[in-house]
């Protein structure tokens, strides 16, 4: 019996067919295109190609519902940083041991959700860099990636939305730049915190250093913007909700099978081209339960992520040969870079005692003033809780030409308009790595290397797809990441000391006391740096034959039937917070796919 998808509302308007359980996909039914993985990019690709009554679509996920239960965690803003790790949301992944994290294994939060990780993730929405998508473009050897051609695909993904405060953000963006019809709901703050004119105020006051940005979605990221979440009105909107939902109640000719995972591809002859040709998806329920397989006619799509991705090709026989055989499994493809080059941007919080009454440290912990907040949201959609708590302010900064970190080592940036370090001002007391103090006001800053040199990898640790991976980002490995986020902290510090903070700030937190000589911060550092949770480029694209996982269309090379549109496929990893460039490439991808197949496109250059 087909099951009714409780997360969309849809017991009787689908027209999409909805399976929890692989046993009740039809028997026999073949699809045109199957994308494993209804995360982030996947439920793009699955949503646009479903758009050609012409095709037939199949999209699968190992992960929940992004309704029922702790569904609040995904669904209301300020909880979503509770929404990962350690929760049915997440995949639940641990790293190896860390060498510059004091040998310490962290949690490695993915999205197991409908929505993947932009059901999960902080909501931050920064397009990134213009100089990325033209690095992007030239590695891939395809304009049709740089800024200029994928900007009319920013504007196809976006609808900006009023604030949910219905405060005036007239000055706060550049309208022009952003989509107004759109799928995914972004805006500006909708709660406003004390510290907001502070942080202007620093921005008058050593405008030299940290310049205000009217708006860093412009392909000019560099300074302090009013930061834009993937938030509309007093609700996440995540691929879920913006592109998965309409296409299932509108698209009679998209399936959708989640609770399932996929445990390999399969060959199942050679192309024309005497390529192994994969047209089959096996997949499972658990580890126990019986596989199942769906044929794609046309394509299979993987979209996984920079976890699954991998996983998913070396289960298949794709990826170096040597490792592959360690355990048991036949070499189809040697491919040496499959699940190599992942690249993440390593995290650092530093938090200062602040003399405020008004920041939203209460709302962090459990108490009155938190029951208080959740009952306003549930009864009016208002309040705080309907706000993204991270930030309402976000920098991104270059190191100066002149400066001793760019004299030592080689710049890593994709052009000069293209970021080092991000700074990122909390209205409270921010961490993922610290525990949070159960009393006091806090003013915090968020320090990310936004591009990094280290290089980590997934590797099988059995022939198992219910296994997890080891994952090794190798955070801060590299002279230059530990010397950047040095760099990064002193440049908050600062921040802080301008003018505008002495009657704000009245001494640093505990833990970072002694963080004020270069040795001291990376003690510091080594004992409160993680993840931001932004694996990249572990399938990375590459046009240079016998170079990268796939080619500049993001075909999986030296093989026909796969395609890879996820943040594996990225030959850089974007200088900001990446889901919205994620979605634009996803958009430009669906049109890439549908030239490829004769369908109609809506936009190709």
């Amino acid at each position: 019996m087909i099951s009714v998808l409780v997360a969309f509302s849809l017991v009787n308007a689908a027209l999409a067919a909805v399976y929890t359980d692989p046993s009740e996909l039809p028997a026999h039914k073949k699809y045109d295109f199957i994308v494993v993985g209804a995360g982030t990019a996947g439920n793009v690709i699955a949503a646009r190609l479903a758009e050609s009554k012409k095709t037939s679509v199949l999209i699968i996920e190992a992960g929940r519902s992004n309704t029922g239960f702790d569904s609040d965690l995904i669904t209301i803003p300020f909880l979503g940083p509770t929404a990962s790790p350690f929760t049915t949301f997440d995949w639940n992944y641990t790293t190896e041991a860390q060498e510059a994290l004091q040998n310490q294994t962290i949690a490695y939060p993915r999205g197991y959700v409908l929505g993947g990780s932009s059901s999960t993730n902080y909501m931050v929405y920064t397009r990134g860099s213009s100089d990325d998508y033209d690095k992007f473009a030239e590695i891939a050897g395809d304009d049709g990636w740089n800024w200029d051609n994928l900007f009319p695909y920013a504007l196809k993904n976006e609808r900006h939305v009023p604030p949910n405060d219905g405060h005036d953000d007239s000055d706060q963006y550049i309208h022009d730049i952003h989509g107004t019809d759109g799928p995914l709901l972004t805006s500006v703050y909708g709660w406003p915190a004390d510290v907001d004119k502070t942080v202007i105020a620093t921005t008058q006051e050593l405008s030299d250093e940290f310049p205000l940005n009217p708006d860093y979605n412009s392909g000019n990221m560099l300074g302090v913007s009013w930061m834009h979440s993937t938030i509309g009105g007093p609700f996440r909107s995540s691929s879920a909700t913006a592109y998965l939902e309409p296409a299932l109640k509108k698209r009679s000719n998209l399936d959708l099978l989640y609770n399932t995972q996929v445990t390999r591809i399969i060959q199942t002859g050679t192309s024309d081209d005497d390529l192994p040709l994969f047209t089959q998806v096996e997949f499972a329920r658990n580890s126990s339960a019986p596989r199942y397989t769906a044929t794609a006619k046309r394509e299979i799509i993987l979209s996984a992520g920079a976890i699954g991705t991998p996983q998913i090709l070396l289960l298949s026989g794709i990826g170096p040969a040597a490792e592959l055989a360690q355990v048991g499994i036949d070499s189809i493809v040697d491919l040496a870079e499959v699940g190599k080059n992942l690249v993440d941007h390593p995290l650092l919080p530093i938090q200062w005692n602040t003399n405020s009454n008004n920041t939203l440290d209460p709302f962090f912990r459990p108490g009155p003033a938190l029951d208080a907040a959740l009952d306003e949201y549930h009864q009016n959609k208002s309040g705080p809780l309907a706000a993204n708590g991270v930030s309402n302010h976000m920098g991104f900064f270059r190191f100066p030409e002149d400066s001793e970190i760019l004299a030592e080592f080689d710049d890593p940036t994709s052009g000069p308009g293209a970021p080092h370090f991000e700074l990122a001002f909390a209205n409270g007391f921010f961490t993922t790595s610290q525990q949070i103090p159960t009393s006091g006001s806090f003013f915090s800053m968020i320090n990310v290397i936004v591009t990094p040199t280290s290089r980590g990898e997934v590797t099988l640790t059995s022939n198992d797809p219910f296994a997890h991976p080891n994952i090794d980002p190798r955070m801060l490995s590299t002279d230059y990441d530990v010397q950047a986020m040095i760099g990064s902290v002193q440049a908050a510090q600062r921040f802080t000391a301008a003018s505008a903070w002495s009657d704000v700030i009245t001494g640093p937190f505990i833990d970072s006391v002694n963080a004020t000589t270069p040795e001291g911060i990376q003690e510091y550092m080594s004992l409160w740096a993680t993840t931001i949770k932004h694996p990249f480029c572990t399938a990375r694209l590459s046009s240079v034959e016998g170079e990268g996982v796939a080619d500049g269309q993001l075909l999986l090379k030296n093989a026909a039937g796969v395609r890879i549109v996820d943040a594996s496929v990225f030959p850089i990893i974007p200088a900001g917070h990446p889901q919205a460039m994620i979605y634009i490439v996803a958009e430009r991808a669906a049109d890439v796919i549908k030239e490829a197949h004769g369908l109609p496109v809506w936009y190709l250059n």
